[in-house]
């Protein structure tokens, strides 16, 4: 029996979820299947992948076929460079205690390359966060300088209205004292 190592679509409309499965190359996509080796969440960033390494391992070995994205998925997790070290040691290329080091320093360098993209994420989320504020903080001491405004022309209109009446006052009263 050919059997695939594919992705079973669950989750809404426009909110896809999907479920990593190995089936028979001949069920339909979300029919019958093997075993459920994990899950696959491509609404998160960076996206959530939760795999059962060892059985997607046994599976590759046993010669399941992963789809483009399945493999993406695999490969991502590991999955498919585990093979090829494996494939080295049984050919006698180099021994088992030499394939886990390199698997070792290639597992913590992907989970050094995610944290640094998740601390990247938080760094930028962080920042517009700032920037909206500052945006906002400006956007409010423009509102308060505009009604300052607003409301000064209006106090001064009166301090010159009050001005201008004693000046007229005196302008008469000379005007009546020239006269007598």
């Amino acid at each position: 029996m050919a059997t695939k190592i594919r992705l079973q679509r669950h989750g809404k409309k426009g909110k896809p979820f999907y479920h990593v499965v190995v089936a028979d190359s001949r069920a339909p996509r979300d029919g019958k299947f093997i075993e459920r080796l994990g899950s696959y969440n491509p609404n998160t960033n960076p996206a959530t992948i939760v795999l059962d390494f060892d059985r997607a391992l046994y599976w590759m070995n046993v010669g399941a076929q992963p789809t483009d994205t399945a493999r993406a998925i695999l490969s991502y997790k590991g999955v498919l460079y585990k093979k090829h070290l494996e494939g080295g040691v049984k050919k006698g290329a180099f021994d088992e205690a030499k394939a886990e080091e390199l698997f070792t320093q290639w597992l913590e360098s992907k989970e050094a390359q995610i944290e640094g993209k998740k601390s990247g994420l938080a760094q930028t989320k962080e920042s517009a966060k700032k920037e909206a504020l500052a945006a906002e903080a400006k956007k409010k001491a423009d509102r308060a300088a505009a009604i300052v405004a607003k409301n000064t022309p209006a106090a001064e209109e009166t301090a010159e209205e009050e001005v201008e009446a004693p000046e007229a006052t005196e302008g008469a009263e000379n005007t009546e004292e020239t006269e007598g």
